[in-house]
């Protein structure tokens, strides 16, 4: 298809419409992932729990009809009623694939099929007046339903759900030429949110090789180059929170820091990738990432104020507008999720587990029924107020859609064997290079504590790599095959260990959990402590000196701190330690050392009984003798 350097309507549906009639079902060239997620998973422990409360009392609990009759009135001229079935529906896929229970299974056949039974004979699928169509969140609530529809077809390969994709789909390319407007010149945020319907136009593109597809999905792309556009290609050299002058309406058109939706078309851009090969479209996400990683996510491992990037990694220790949305962690992580996959890179393993342990599973409620719409790291965890009359809000639908991603990917197959990305009791099942089933066991209690025994089940022996992770954080690790340590370690790469291995291998792991001092600010005016993965923080029914309180830390030359695990009993608390802090003394001499109780960020403040203050970034007592 021939592209323009100025946008022609009239041309474009002419084009698509003879892309359409010449068409013939190809088989796309595709990029090749080198990490595949397991056949499998049974995961136990801390991990585990969370992941059965959110499957029972989030995704079984939803009521899937409520979500489907804005499709039925179709009365929408503004809202986002539209994404709620979307985001649910492909969180219960997820969830199905780890945990495929039939009572799950049941309410997905019965849920898609009222969803398709909404369809308009030409294909339109919504929740807006037909006047109002194409404007505001109309064609971002169709790219969720695609992606439902896509990740059933996926489940299912039910023909009646691509079907329905196709004429979704065809549907709005030609609504687009008929009304002879410019996508990204549509709904919000400079057309991103629109926009972001690359991902499920890709992913029709690779299960049906109808070239039309492919055709609108690099139209998009050219689109956002345009005059106006977002200039997600041109601008990915630019920190994200620079990208355009700050807007008259915050929530408008013109504002081009919107953090979910810029994810999400980042999203749709490596799938393109994937079928394209065209390496700018990688290197833009990848640089996007990187900038995002560097000037964005805080120590908890997410970002945004007001929804947008504004430069908050510097900020994180001062209080911050509702800050750190719940969607954005959930599309961090996806993010990072299909990064990861692409090229088997550590740093988005240790991203991704950094996020879930902290930012995501912070904002979860400890039962899995809800989850907080921003999460502060100072302050209390509150709940979001619901939205578009839906009874939830866009981030209640989001969380399950980050977390349900670590699952089958905490371990994977690789293109030399098997890839062990997340530290989680449990089993899985994976296929070795030559095609046989292996079952992964992983015994651990991580990250309480960093020692990981790993056992390998096989029907017969087998030389293939293992990859197991080196978080970059951990300084000193250590590995043992049968009782030898291995040598060559280092952190932030996956350690490979290629061999023939059998039934009776076993594979130990001693990680550095260490506590460690970070800074912030330009006189180091504030202080937080990390152990391993997990950020830590002072709760108000820890009890001690008030949270407020300026404090020193006692650590050693290098910044480590000696901390003590305390039992946590039935308390609300994951994880608790004690470690030492020195006080301002009002008097000649010094003040003893006090012992302060910290938690788990996770926990912090997140209580099904009552709000408790918490923070993360502690006062340092400046003293200018030192």
């Amino acid at each position: 298809m021939a592209y323009y350097s100025k946008y022609n309507s009239a041309k474009l549906i002419a084009v698509l419409l003879i892309s359409w009639v010449s068409s013939t079902a190809q088989k796309p060239a595709m990029i090749q992932d080198q990490l595949k997620p397991a056949i499998s998973a049974q995961i136990q422990g801390f991990a585990g729990q969370e992941f059965g409360n959110a499957y029972t009392n989030r995704i079984l609990a939803q009521d899937a009809d409520r979500l489907i009759e804005p499709f039925k009135n179709r009365m929408e001229t503004r809202c986002w009623q539209s994404e709620f079935w979307g985001k649910w529906f492909t969180s219960a896929v997820l969830a199905y694939k780890y945990r495929p229970e039939p009572q799950l299974k049941a309410i997905l056949d019965q849920s898609v099929a009222k969803l398709m039974a909404t369809q308009s004979p030409d294909g339109y699928i919504g929740n807006y007046t037909e006047k109002a169509q194409l404007e505001q969140w109309d064609i971002w609530g169709r790219k969720y339903c695609l992606l439902g529809l896509l990740s059933y077809y996926d489940l299912t390969h039910d023909s009646k759900t691509l079907k329905a994709a196709k004429a979704l789909a065809d549907h709005l390319i030609k609504e687009l030429g008929d009304r002879k407007v410019s996508i990204v010149k549509k709904g919000n945020h400079r057309g991103m949110a629109a926009t972001s319907i690359l991902e499920p136009i890709c992913l029709l593109y690779s299960r049906t090789g109808e070239k039309r597809y492919l055709d609108f999905a690099e139209e998009i792309v050219r689109q956002w180059e345009s005059e106006g556009g977002p200039m997600l290609i041109a601008k990915s050299d630019t920190d994200v929170a620079k990208r355009f002058p700050k807007p008259a309406h915050w929530f408008g058109w013109e504002q081009g820091q919107k953090a979910y939706e810029m994810m999400s078309c980042y999203e749709g851009l490596l799938e393109l990738y994937r079928l394209t090969a065209k390496p700018e479209y990688k290197a833009a996400v990848e640089k996007t990432w990187a900038n995002i990683q560097k000037t964005e996510i805080n120590i908890a491992g997410s970002g945004s104020s007001v929804e947008c990037w504004f430069g908050g990694k510097d900020a994180q220790a001062l209080p911050i507008n509702h800050y750190q949305e719940t969607c954005v962690t959930a599309t961090w992580i996806k993010l990072s999720q299909q990064l990861l996959k692409l090229t088997a890179d550590s740093k988005y393993a240790d991203a991704i587990e950094q996020t879930f342990y902290n930012a995501l599973l912070g904002a979860m409620k400890p039962d899995g029924s809800d989850w907080a719409k921003y999460s502060p790291l100072a302050g209390h965890r509150l709940e979001g107020g619901e939205q578009c009359d839906m009874g939830l809000n866009c981030c209640v639908a989001s969380g399950p859609r980050g977390l349900f991603t670590l699952p089958l990917t905490a371990v994977m197959s690789s293109t030399t064997g098997m890839q062990i990305n997340f530290f989680m009791p449990g089993t899985y099942q994976l296929h070795t290079p030559k095609g046989q089933t292996a079952e992964l066991v992983q015994q651990t209690d991580y990250p309480v504590s960093g020692k990981v025994n790993l056992k390998l089940n096989l029907k017969k022996p087998e030389s293939f790599a293992v990859g197991i992770r080196i978080p970059a954080w951990s300084k000193q690790s250590r590995i043992l095959v049968n009782g030898k340590t291995i040598e060559g370690i280092v952190p932030g790469k996956y350690m490979e260990i290629t061999r023939t291995w059998t039934s009776t291998d076993a594979i130990s792991l001693e990680l550095d959990m260490q506590g460690k001092l970070i800074y912030m600010g330009d006189k180091s005016e504030h202080f937080a402590i990390i152990r391993g993965p997990i950020t830590l923080a002072r709760d108000l029914r820890l009890g001690g000196p008030n949270i407020d309180d300026a404090l020193t830390p006692i650590a050693d030359k290098d910044g480590y701190v000696d901390l003590q695990p305390v039992g946590t009993s039935s308390e609300g608390f994951w994880m608790k330690f004690k470690t030492m802090f020195k006080t301002e003394s009002h008097k000649e001499g010094p003040n003893e050392p006090i012992s302060v109780l910290l938690c788990d960020y996770a926990s912090a403040g997140n209580t099904n009984t009552e709000a408790s203050r918490f923070r993360v970034w502690l006062p340092k007592l400046i003293d200018p003798r030192n």
